[in-house]
């Protein structure tokens, strides 16, 4: 049985059930809750390492529920949802959450994306700050001097592109919202932020040398944000 342990919350108990039975023919263990009371419970008790979340659940809705983990955690959330608007994404993604999902939903694609979770999980874990140094393909970042290599290569960074690149290297492999990069890194979400955020990942990705790349370091989530591609 695979030890990671994943949380499911879920109020459809047929939906819930197909998620359970999935999880169980790949062996991985597994809890569930029905609202968002048990499921923040659960979560808090039994630390899992991965949730997958309804937002529409009897008490709560669930981005309260991704606001109440992130206060405490980064474990890896996977929205589960019927609503498949890009506001309701955006909002998810802003939140907190990980990935999106949207019903109905493949068990083969569920099951993709929580290997993916988890892989990313163990490279978070890997290439925090807290251990001064990250490499992805061609590029490696010396967090303890501020320094930046492509390929061999040093790379001259503004204070504000070392940042962007930072932000996105600590969460490789999750989408960042253009509204969550601007609190990061101006600390407001104004209209003329959003320019220069663009301005700045143009000039950062020419110096990684995304242009005309084949293996882009940086992918561009129109109407979304930006999130960095692991290697």
């Amino acid at each position: 049985m695979n030890p990671f342990l994943i949380l499911i919350v879920e109020d459809d108990q047929s939906v819930r059930n197909l998620i359970s039975a999935t999880l169980k023919v790949h062996q991985y263990n597994y809890i569930s809750a029905a609202d968002g009371k048990d499921a923040i419970l659960q979560s808090v008790s039994r630390k899992p390492d991965l949730v997958l979340l309804d937002l529409g659940l009897p008490d709560m809705d669930g981005t309260e529920i991704i606001r109440s983990i992130r206060s405490w955690s980064q474990m890896p959330i996977i929205v589960i949802s019927a609503r498949g608007e890009d506001s309701d994404k955006i909002q998810a993604l802003d939140a907190g959450a990980d990935d999106y999902v949207t019903k109905p939903f493949s068990t083969d694609e569920l099951m993709a994306r929580i290997r993916a979770a988890q892989r990313r999980s163990s490279y978070v874990r890997q290439d925090s700050p807290e251990s001064l140094s990250f490499t992805n393909g061609r590029l490696q970042i010396d967090f303890e001097a501020a320094q930046v290599t492509c390929s061999g290569q040093k790379i001259h960074l503004t204070a504000t592109e070392y940042k962007l690149l930072k932000l996105l290297a600590v969460h490789t492999g999750k989408v960042l919202t253009y509204s969550m990069i601007l609190h990061e890194i101006w600390g407001s979400a104004l209209e003329t932020d959003l320019v220069s955020l663009r301005v700045h990942m143009a000039t950062l990705r020419k110096k990684i040398g995304d242009p005309g790349s084949d293996r882009p370091l940086i992918e561009t989530h129109v109407g979304i944000g930006y999130s960095m591609i692991r290697y």
